[in-house]
């Protein structure tokens, strides 16, 4: 990894030295036993982390498979029998940048022979997201269902969501049409949500970076806290998902409009621990279920309405949630799946 494209957990801060995301990797991953098996090279210092750069570099070159991550590292192919798979996390940028000549992002994906991509609908008929020169395959976020043991409900708790409150890359352009980067401008459209509703939501997000977007939402019912409490500790970030109600969450401009089926790994979270998800629609209902447990909403009204419901038979949308984790989230479903096409 390259020292400059490192995140800081605990400020949320961008491009900054890897120590504090070091340290959080080597606690998480010491929890679940891992000890010293895994890697990190800070290109920048020449220091590596975890294994040593010669059991990476030997790692590396006898891997039967790599996976790569959305396209943030370039790793080179080592022996001739490996095969390299790649894994879209940004679905409809990462296809709308290919199809405008992007050289860096053509070469980094030509270097891998299977290409997936959680926007699940990319490639089907309907979808105008644009498939040059790669063969998208779906697939979705793997969660380790056991690990999320659905709590006790509470009626008092907030449908809750954790996230940024506004991204920063410009808009995109595509097709004589431009779509906005920009989550805020979704969130606003639900601004009556507490009142018309009578239950509580509450973002872990940095509204407050815009003050006036802070002020204008708790004007309107909402509550705010600092999403790097709940998030940077796995602990806490998982404690939060499981006391909350459920989830309501926005999606990006171009994932709704262009319906590339996005769904997020937060929102599959959501659902194992057991708690109902309420997500503007991206498509994500042509290959899940929605209307028990799951939602896949347009507009304020319909939002209203799968409130509604949830409140009329809460156990039973739990119940559901949880149910649509295990069928389609549980790890060895989905990667028993990715990992027969390789």
């Amino acid at each position: 990894a390259y020292v400059t494209d490192c995140f800081d957990p605990l400020t949320g801060n961008m491009h900054v030295a890897p120590d504090a995301g070091v340290a959080f990797t080597r606690t998480l991953l010491e929890r679940f036993g891992f000890g010293d098996r895994w890697a990190f090279w800070d290109a920048a210092a020449d220091r590596s982390h975890g294994l040593t750069r010669e059991q990476t570099v030997a790692l590396l070159h006898d891997a039967r498979l790599v996976i790569t991550l959305a396209a943030v590292n370039r790793v080179p192919r080592g022996a001739p029998t490996q095969r390299k798979l790649f894994i879209d996390i940004d679905p409809t940028f990462t296809q709308i940048r290919v199809a405008q000549g992007d050289r860096d992002l053509v070469a980094v994906l030509g270097e891998h022979d299977v290409h997936f991509t959680i926007g699940e609908n990319i490639g089907t008929a309907g979808c105008a997201i644009p498939t040059e020169r790669f063969a998208w395959r779906p697939t979705r976020q793997p969660v380790a269902t056991e690990l999320w043991h659905p709590l006790p409900s509470d009626p008092a708790a907030a449908f809750t969501t954790i996230g940024r409150w506004e991204e920063q890359r410009r808009d995109v352009h595509f097709a004589g049409e431009v779509y906005s980067w920009r989550k805020r401008t979704e969130w606003m459209k639900f601004l009556e949500l507490p009142v018309r509703t009578g239950e509580r939501f509450c973002v872990a997000m940095d509204v407050d970076k815009i003050p006036s977007d802070g002020d204008l939402l708790r004007q309107h019912g909402w509550e705010i806290v600092d999403p790097i409490a709940v998030s940077g500790d796995a602990a806490a970030y998982q404690e939060f998902i499981q006391r909350s109600k459920g989830e309501f969450t926005v999606a990006k401009d171009l994932n709704v409009r262009l319906a590339s089926g996005w769904f997020s790994d937060r929102a599959a979270c959501y659902l194992a621990a057991g708690r109902p998800v309420v997500n503007q629609d991206t498509g994500f209902g042509r290959v899940l279920p929605t209307g028990k447990g799951l939602f896949a909403v347009r507009t304020l009204d319909d939002t209203i309405a799968a409130c509604g419901s949830i409140a009329a038979d809460y156990e039973g949308h739990a119940h559901a949630a949880r149910q649509i984790a295990q069928e389609y989230f549980a790890a060895p479903r989905v990667l028993t799946e990715l990992l027969s096409v390789v």
